[in-house]
């Protein structure tokens, strides 16, 4: 579900991308941090399953999500101007707004040091 204001991922994901990367900054979808500045990931389809967002300190069931499929991929976690991690389910670690707290925004698969997905539904195009 978008946040009222939120930019449209579904209308064109080529006005995303300039240059096989992201062409604007990637930001918080509930508060104004910057996530990512442009240029620092890769548009990338990957099917995984993401719990709905919430706050950080409230309870969520484990299985009330949704399977997305469109991803800024990043290779190197000190990219991120400003992001969180959750604690780590099974070899997940969930990504967060590291202001808000409010995620998943994202995930990283332990098992590969090299990839960091945020998917685009999560966050704001600014």
């Amino acid at each position: 579900m978008m946040a009222e204001g939120s930019s449209s991922v579904t209308s064109s994901k080529g006005d995303l991308i300039e240059n096989g990367k992201n062409k604007t900054k990637i930001c918080c979808k509930r508060c104004p941090s910057l996530v990512l500045s442009p240029k620092q990931a890769t548009l990338t389809e990957k099917e995984f399953f993401l719990p709905y967002m919430y706050k950080k300190k409230v309870e969520s069931q484990p299985h009330d999500g949704e399977t997305l499929t469109d991803y800024w991929l990043v290779e190197d976690m000190f990219t991120f101007d400003n992001v969180g991690f959750s604690n780590t389910v099974g070899s997940i670690k969930y990504l967060i707004c590291a202001d808000c707290e409010i995620g998943p925004i994202g995930w990283h698969d332990l098992t590969n040091k090299k990839a960091f997905y945020i998917a685009l539904d999560r966050v704001q195009h600014v």
